[in-house]
């Protein structure tokens, strides 16, 4: 069953910014829509574009004022382009399906604020199956889906935490009665269900093969080493991820999530948490970024190596992208 709207579309909590007008404002159920005062067209696509964030993730923590968002600096950039952005918020651990119908609202709260009949999906990590859901079940809705090291064969790390019960339970206690309950209530929006074991069973490699099955695309080749097709019932497909583990000494966090890829894998074929070839839909515009699983979204406060392309230029070089390709 979709998932019901808890709260009315409301007035907007606006915050200017700087002298271009930046304003991020709730819309509706958790619906962050981030626009600014610019004469600037670089990134102006035809269709709004939509985030989804991924594993226990959010659209903003804080404040307008002062706050992280989980695509740090990525939409007010956009906006700064031209671009007419929103981020969804979905529950930080849930099925593909529950997150998906979640999204489905938002999408058409997004197609109900703008007039438009599209949306740009970009989702990252678990958020990328999440948008391939859209694009199966209402492929009249989206214009393109764009994975970042989205998890569309799975990854492996689920498999391995599932298949251990002891870091299963301890995962399960952080992840159900701590760490979602916190991230969904600094959200304003506690109702949001979540389930380590629907999400953990979602991004699995037996689960994803299983989402994969019952949702087929052309986007996804057999053999995640050949090229799927880029546009698949009307809608264009892309993807793109990095190949790095710990970038930044000072990044604490993300230094010590990101070892758990080469633990699973065996290699460093991954970002950290997802196999290079998992993240492969439609056309792929480069699968080895210098950057682990959250620098592909510029966290933690855009901490990475110095070495590195900057992750928000990546983003407005695709809304550049996706403009010019009539999207």
């Amino acid at each position: 069953m979709r998932y019901k709207k808890k709260r009315l579309l409301r007035s907007a909590l606006v915050a200017a910014t700087a002298f271009i007008g930046i304003s991020s404002a709730q819309a509706a159920a958790g619906l962050q829509h981030v626009t600014a005062n610019s004469s600037v067209t670089y990134a102006k696509t035809k269709y709004p574009i939509v985030f989804t964030h991924g594993m226990f993730g959010f659209t903003r923590i804080g404040f307008d004022s002062f706050g992280m968002d989980y695509f740090y600096q990525i939409l007010p950039d956009l906006a700064r382009n031209g671009a007419n952005t929103f981020a969804a918020q979905v529950s930080p651990l849930e099925s593909t399906e529950v997150r998906g119908e979640q999204l489905l609202v938002q999408v058409e709260d997004v197609l109900a604020i703008t007039g438009q009949p599209k949306v740009n999906l970009i989702g990252h990590s678990h958020g990328g199956p999440t948008t391939r859901y859209i694009a199966a079940v209402k492929p009249q809705y989206v214009a393109s889906v764009t994975g970042v090291a989205g998890t569309y064969r799975g990854s492996l790390v689920a498999d391995k935490i599932q298949a251990n019960k002891g870091i299963n339970s301890i995962f399960g206690i952080l992840g159900d009665k701590l760490l979602a309950p916190i991230i969904t209530w600094a959200e304003g929006n506690s109702s949001l269900p979540n389930s380590v074991d629907a999400s953990l069973t979602a991004i699995s490699e037996k689960g994803s093969a299983a989402f994969n099955a019952k949702f087929p695309t052309t986007a996804m080749a057999n053999d995640c080493n050949k090229a799927g097709a880029k546009v698949d019932n009307g809608v264009y497909y892309y993807s793109w991820t990095g190949t790095a583990q710990a970038t930044n000494v000072l990044d604490v966090l993300d230094s010590i999530i990101t070892q758990l890829g080469p633990l699973a894998y065996a290699n460093k074929d991954n970002d950290g948490l997802v196999g290079r070839c998992s993240t492969h839909i439609g056309q792929v515009i480069r699968d080895d970024y210098n950057h682990n699983h959250l620098d592909e979204v510029n966290m933690v406060f855009g901490l990475r190596s110095i070495f590195s392309p900057d992750p928000v230029a990546l983003y407005r070089q695709h809304a550049n992208r996706l403009k010019l390709q009539g999207l």
